[in-house]
């Protein structure tokens, strides 16, 4: 009879390659996990994984049976969480996966609170790119995702959780700080500095600044930056503008650095954030949980849909 146990073996054997750091993960010895293992295709009359290659992978249909193994493991974990709703009990592991442009400015303001409030909830943080969070959520390796939406995908689900709007920030002695607003159809785009591709927030911005993919530039070197920390640096020293988001511009008015922020005259450009989760692999009780802890720490207005306007970015 195929046991829950083994069926967990099977799927962190596939996460993790490697028979050795499986056991490490579920907490058993590497003879015992290889052994149910062996078990479990002896009497299925069946090879799982090809052991003949490193690191080892799934036979053509070890892939369809580990497959359907995490889709009753995530039933079990249901019933697990059902139990434990009813018991008002929050413990558990989260693991989620938030975005760079997201992750130094939002953690602060929720992950210790979370911890505190709920010491038995085991929270795991990765910051990633938008499209290794998804990968991840539909794999099993994420519980959950904080990242920029509307993404599209019918396999996640998006919970919007808040409303961040868009500024633009500018060098000292750029025109744009000599309003106190900027219009976007003024916005010329030869000197802006952007994120690399692999940010969402990079096509938002191309897309709100309507900047052509071929454009010629100003700037006194080509960058692609890896992070607004970064763009903002070069800014500072080189000259030009980029436009960043609220959290950021919130963390840089702790500062003081006020006077070279500016908001958009015309409209209120708004990115939408989302908790995301695989509608296969659902924590509910623990994602909710984590929505209404998000919710709580951002300042309360960003948590209106309809004061801006949402820039798609996909």
């Amino acid at each position: 009879m195929i046991t829950i146990v083994q069926l967990g073996y099977v799927v962190a054997v596939d996460k993790f390659r490697n028979f050795a750091r499986a056991s490490e993960h579920c907490f058993v010895t590497q003879p015992t996990l290889s052994m149910q293992i062996k078990k479990l295709e002896y009497e299925l009359g069946i090879q799982i994984f090809d052991r003949s290659v490193t690191p080892v992978v799934p036979t053509e249909i070890g892939v369809r049976f580990i497959e359907q193994a995490k889709v009753i493991l995530s039933e079990s974990e249901r019933i697990e969480d059902l139990v434990k709703s009813f018991r008002n009990d929050f413990s558990g592991e989260l693991h989620i996966g938030i975005i760079p442009t997201l992750g130094p400015y939002l953690l602060p303001l929720f992950a210790g609170a979370l911890k505190r409030h709920y010491p038995e909830v085991d929270l795991k943080i990765d910051e990633m790119v938008t499209g290794q969070i998804i990968e991840n959520l539909k794999n099993g390796n994420l519980d959950a995702g904080v990242l920029v939406t509307p993404y599209g995908d019918k396999k996640i689900i998006e919970q919007p959780v808040f409303f961040e709007e868009m500024f633009v920030y500018a060098h000292k002695d750029h025109p744009y700080l000599k309003n106190e607003a900027v219009k976007s159809s003024e916005i010329v785009t030869d000197d802006i500095w952007l994120l690399g591709d692999s940010h969402c927030f990079r096509t938002q911005v191309v897309n709100l600044c309507g900047i052509d993919k071929n454009r010629r530039h100003n700037l006194p070197f080509d960058l692609e930056g890896g992070s607004l920390d970064t763009l903002l640096r070069i800014i500072n020293r080189e000259g030009g503008f980029t436009i960043i988001p609220e959290l950021f511009a919130n963390s840089l008015r702790e500062n003081a650095n006020t006077h070279q922020i500016r908001p958009f005259s015309d409209k209120k450009p708004l990115r939408e954030i989302s908790v995301c989760y695989s509608s296969q692999y659902p924590k509910r009780r623990l994602t909710d949980l984590l929505i209404q802890e998000i919710q709580k720490a951002v300042p309360q207005s960003m948590l209106d849909t309809h004061r801006g306007e949402i820039v798609l970015w996909r």
